[in-house]
């Protein structure tokens, strides 16, 4: 057996490849930034295409920055975007449109048109998820009517329908396995999440052919083996987990009420459930966490769209920022954001309040307002939305948490973690290693391959880089979130009041 894990982290802005030592040491990583294309107000893709070659550039420079060959690597684990659709031929390989991204919004009158006949309350109940754009089965069924000839060759068998991650492994392995996981079938609004698998019903109500769709395999578990062209020899693909379970996973939230918030593209608060879905009715989804062997962990789960993508858009839109970085050194720069509020609802509000036409926001601006002033805004505003999510988790499990675990790229960033345990009087905890989603792919892989005797051994792996004490005084905290929840207010409906 090899001695290295690898995992492919397919994520919304880049790809990446870590290769982790058994004791979770990172021994290589190298990322590649794709394109992002935005063909209409509130529609987001990506080239397919460009995602493999990315992908796959970044897996052999990983492994050649190391010298080391396919022997070498024990197994991968394939984490990714997710909701994601990616719609391609069977015969040939070949995306027949871009991938239409989560955070796209085109479908907001076919979401509402489903819950204007009444079906939000059954789609709940067996996906546990909201009817909203964000998911995966209205984007499918836009390219089947929007495609030229789609919808007939999907029904003669001749095109594959897959997430990110089943389009991964169909091309690591040569076209020979088209496959997915849970934890990514449950993000489709196709997926019955109690009796995991495919819903009839749901497939005839969005006119999609069940051979389009992947078979769904334990999250921990061999999916097949590689191409040997591609590493030089066959390695076999033995963990899947969308980006926010499988980050989850790696922070080891194995018990149910354990929970944590990564702070990535979009932000992604989610709590262990144990082997039961708790339903919401506030807003919340209920989803699939990972499965191992026949064990099934559910978990609830908060959505933020827009969290470290705001940081981006400071530098890429309004070029306020060299780098990413720069956002802490430029928010400590004054004492407060003088009532300066950014609400990041660049494509609409996710949990809790789920509104597909709220667009981006402002407010308490003045002639004594800085760049400073609101670069500190955006980065609160990543918090606030945090703490919308957690009150409603807390309210909907009436779980107490203790802790908080985070991770993702704006975890680095200490003036964010502190702002966020004032604003929730809470203690967060970042781990030693915050490439949590990676190392929770790879080890499901390490499991299934028998790296790992079992979930206690990775326990044992884990620890703390640093814990964040709130400091905040309780009236500070009420009159700030006040103020937040009047400028989201001012935010919603935005798109559709335009007319």
């Amino acid at each position: 057996m090899g001695r290295y894990l690898m995992a492919l982290d397919q994520g919304t802005t880049s790809s990446r490849c870590i290769i982790f030592d058994r004791h979770g040491a990172v021994c290589a990583k190298v990322q590649r930034e794709f394109g992002q294309i935005f063909p209409q107000d509130g529609w987001v893709e990506h080239d397919a295409t460009e995602i493999w070659a990315s992908q796959m550039g970044v897996a052999v420079e990983a492994m050649q920055s190391m010298g080391i060959s396919a022997s070498d690597i024990a197994g991968i684990g394939i984490t990714n975007q997710r909701e994601t659709v990616v719609v391609w031929e069977k015969e040939t390989g070949r995306p027949i449109c871009n991938a239409i991204v989560w955070q796209c919004r085109r479908t907001a009158a076919a979401c509402d048109r489903l819950k204007a006949e009444g079906l939000e309350a059954m789609i709940r109940e067996r996906t546990g998820l909201l009817i909203d754009p964000y998911f995966s089965a209205t984007k499918l069924q836009w390219i089947l009517d929007h495609v030229e000839g789609a919808r007939e060759r999907a029904a003669r068998g001749e095109l594959l329908f897959g997430t990110v991650d089943s389009w991964l492994i169909y091309r690591l392995t040569g076209g020979k396995v088209h496959a997915t996981d849970p934890s990514n079938a449950a993000r489709t609004m196709l997926f019955n999440i109690h009796t995991l698998s495919w819903d009839e019903e749901l497939l005839r109500l969005f006119r999609i052919p069940s051979c389009m769709l992947p078979k769904v395999l334990p999250s921990s578990g061999v999916f097949g083996y590689t191409d040997p062209r591609l590493f030089g020899g066959s390695i076999p693909i033995a963990g899947v987990a969308g980006d926010q379970q499988a980050a989850l996973f790696g922070q080891c939230c194995f018990a149910a009420g354990d929970a944590k918030n990564t702070y990535g593209t979009g932000g992604f608060l989610l709590m262990n459930t144990g082997t039961r879905p708790i339903l919401s009715e506030k807003g919340l989804l209920s989803t699939v966490g990972w499965q191992i062997g026949r064990e099934v962990n559910y978990v609830t789960e908060g959505s933020v769209f827009v969290c470290g993508a705001v940081i981006q858009w400071l530098r890429d839109g309004l070029g306020l920022l060299k780098n990413a970085a720069d956002s802490e050194r430029m928010a400590t720069k004054v004492s407060d954001s003088a009532g300066v509020y950014l609400v990041p609802a660049f494509v609409g509000l996710g949990a809790p309040y789920w509104d597909a036409y709220a667009r981006g926001g402002i407010q308490g601006l003045t002639r004594a307002t800085t760049k400073y002033h609101i670069v500190r805004a955006a980065l609160e505003s990543m918090a606030y939305q945090t703490a919308d999510v957690l009150l409603t988790i807390q309210k909907e499990t009436g779980v107490p948490l203790s802790a908080l675990r985070v991770d993702g790229g704006a975890s680095a960033n200490n003036f964010l973690l502190q702002f966020q345990s004032d604003i929730l009087g809470l203690p967060l905890v970042r781990p030693a290693c915050v490439e949590t989603t990676a190392w929770g792919a790879a080890t499901l892989a390490g499991l299934a391959v028998g790296l790992y005797s079992g979930t206690d051994e990775l326990r044992r792996e884990w620890a703390v880089d640093r814990d964040f004490q709130p400091h905040m005084s309780a009236e500070e905290r009420d009159m700030l979130l006040a103020g937040w929840h009047r400028a989201v207010e001012r935010t919603l409906g935005w798109a559709k009041d335009r007319g």
